[in-house]
């Protein structure tokens, strides 16, 4: 009588496990998720305005739109490299009015290219300020840009004494910010490459992904060779530049500048663009083309309260409304992904 015999290859092979997704599957599902929930909102609110207000689609009203949020978008571009890279950057509000000023009573007794420098110097070394004490001396990046914002203001009310400094008898500096280039200002063609380079630099480049991972795994972009900590200093001097130039583009779009401007509401406006954008604020994950359209959003809202006529205070409602679903699309997404 014959017994059966049991294959030994069958008895070695371990169950095979349920299918789950690929990291490269979940990491995509999170990105789609990130894309879907600013452009479809924006789109929607774009189509709604467009039929609810007759003078939305006006071609002066959407340049208009562009023209007035042009610093914004500018220091939103590099603030997402920031907080991709696992930081935040509170300070951007003081140094784009610091600049401003500098900008201001530099041009005022020298040359425009001078001035534009010594505005620009003081971003970079208010980020680099910033980069070094986050970096170098391990101080949380909240704490240490909100410190220096208190700083900067301060400095900023003292050397302009808190006065009103007009920029708009300084030759050639209005124009640095209004010409008109195919009937669009100068400003919107400035933020547009300043912003389409940032997004280059973040999605197509070895400094993007060395980003990412900084802010991803700091510890093992570490390991792999990354230094984290020049990464991190290079993304807060971006920041500063970028803040810096809003600010020059900002007192030579208006005529004038105080040291007052920007503050916190401007880093709060800049922060909520990022946010809304889709960049996590976990880090690790962002993109600059979406913190364009999460700026672009928030500007639309304004916009369609203005024109519709609704009560402003509605507006600072919806935009706190929607940051906490951002947040919570990122918490989510970054569930998904694990």
């Amino acid at each position: 009588m014959s017994k059966t015999t049991t294959d030994s290859s069958e008895l070695a092979t371990p169950p095979v496990p349920p299918s789950t997704p690929s990291l490269a599957a979940r990491v995509h599902l999170g990105q789609s998720w990130r894309t879907a929930g600013i452009l479809i909102p924006f789109l929607i609110l774009f189509a709604v305005l467009s039929i609810s207000s007759s003078a939305f689609l006006h071609t002066t009203n959407l340049i208009n739109i562009l023209d007035q949020q042009a610093s914004t978008l500018c220091i939103a571009g590099a603030g997402t490299l920031v907080l991709v890279a696992g930081g935040i950057d509170l300070s951007v509000g003081s140094t784009y009015a610091f600049a401003g000023v500098t900008a201001g009573m530099v041009g005022q007794h020298h040359s425009l290219v001078l001035a534009i420098g010594a505005a620009l110097a003081v971003g970079l070394v208010v980020g680099l300020a910033n980069g070094v004490i986050v970096s170098v001396f391990k101080i949380s990046p909240l704490i240490t840009t909100l410190a220096m914002s208190y700083v900067i203001q301060g400095i900023a009310l003292k050397v302009s004494s808190g006065n009103l400094i007009l920029t708009g008898t300084i030759p050639g500096f209005t124009t640095f910010a209004t010409a008109q280039f195919l009937a669009v200002p100068s400003a919107v063609w400035i933020t547009a490459v300043f912003v389409v380079i940032l997004a280059l630099l973040l999605s197509r480049t070895n400094f993007g992904r060395y980003v990412v991972a900084a802010g991803g795994n700091a510890e093992a972009a570490r390991l792999a060779g990354v230094r984290v900590g020049g990464i991190k200093i290079t993304t807060f001097v971006l920041s500063g530049l970028a803040a810096a130039l809003g600010g020059v583009i900002d007192a030579s779009r208006l005529g004038s500048v105080i040291a007052s401007s920007g503050g916190a509401a401007l880093s709060f406006t800049v922060l909520a663009g990022i946010v809304v954008g889709g960049t996590s604020i976990a880090g690790g994950e962002g993109s600059g083309w979406r913190t364009a359209i999460g700026v672009l959003f928030i500007a639309l809202i304004g916009n369609g309260f203005d024109l519709l006529g609704v009560d402003p205070n509605w507006q600072q409602i919806v935009l706190g409304l929607i940051l906490l679903v951002a947040v919570g699309l990122d918490m989510w997404t970054r569930r998904v992904r694990r």
